[in-house]
């Protein structure tokens, strides 16, 4: 799907097929659902252990492993950057389509 970073999207259901798109490469697939796993434990884990200071440390761990995918292996913007609570939301439905392996590993 062609689209710009500046596009607008009127819902969730019409911008998770653009986010698909910008993830097509498996690598960088597999980077963004290992870092969104990360931040899942690490987060767990401070609240567990009450070690607040822990939270950062899992959303720097997500986003790292996100961006890495994106500079490195799709070799485009991510789009946390202009539609970032449409793109938390496309980590985690993404995150769970795999698990359910309805999108590829």
């Amino acid at each position: 799907m062609t689209a710009t970073m500046t596009q607008h999207f009127g819902s969730f259901r019409e911008f998770y097929p653009f986010y698909l798109g910008e993830h097509r490469n498996p690598v960088s697939r597999r980077l963004h659902v290992v870092g969104t796993l990360a931040m899942l434990t690490i987060v767990a884990l401070a609240l567990a252990i009450r070690q607040w200071r822990l939270v950062p440390v899992g959303i720097v761990v997500a986003y790292g492993c996100a961006w890495l995918g994106h500079f490195v292996f799709e070799k485009n913007r991510p789009a946390t950057f202009s539609h970032p609570l449409y793109s938390l939301r496309g980590d985690f439905t993404m995150l769970r389509d795999v698990l359910l392996r309805r999108t590829p590993w």
